[in-house]
């Protein structure tokens, strides 16, 4: 093999994939969340897509969306670890799509509930999301990260039955 190709393939692999932009990275809607105007029952969704980058290729990042009984909008919990350089909490509690790419990524659905089994569900998890104990630490590995916050949501609320796959490095992190 030519050495210049090895050697650029060395360096697009330890940049991430530099083919990939972040900034341009799709966030749109994947589609799989129900629409919430015509959606009136309770809605909550765990999702998980590949990480950002090279990570990617054997981590996940997690998250949930919730949308109470007849609410126009899902909140969406997460944890994001740059917002720490910009002094922000690492935990994000907003208004957003349920179900937008993860900066490229396509996410899939993990775990759904709906109608008032979601609705109880729903304030369950935003009470313990509120309670998350590492609000301003982020690790990618071993944590607290993304995947730590979703363990620690499900571990305080047990009735959602979730466990997180292998790839969601970091969910054991709170045990």
């Amino acid at each position: 093999m030519n050495k210049v190709f090895i050697i650029c393939l060395f360096l697009s692999i330890l940049s991430g994939c530099a083919a990939k932009d972040w900034r341009t990275a799709s966030r749109e809607s994947a589609g799989i969340a129900p629409n919430p105007v015509t959606t009136k029952e309770a809605v909550l969704h765990v999702y998980g897509a590949p990480a950002w980058g090279w990570r990617g290729w054997f981590a996940i990042h997690t998250w949930i969306a919730a949308k109470p009984a007849n609410a126009e909008a899902y909140t969406v919990y997460e944890v994001i670890g740059w917002r720490q350089r910009r002094g922000l909490s690492v935990v994000r509690i907003e208004k957003d799509l349920p179900d937008r790419y993860w900066f490229g990524e396509r996410p899939r659905l993990l775990k759904e509930f709906r109608g008032e089994v979601a609705d109880k569900l729903i304030k369950d998890v935003d009470t313990a999301a509120r309670a998350y104990p590492w609000p301003d630490t982020y690790t990618a590995f071993p944590g607290p990260n993304s995947n730590t916050f979703i363990a620690w949501i499900a571990k305080k609320v047990p009735d959602m039955g979730l466990e997180l796959p292998f790839s969601a490095i970091g969910n054991g992190y709170s045990n």
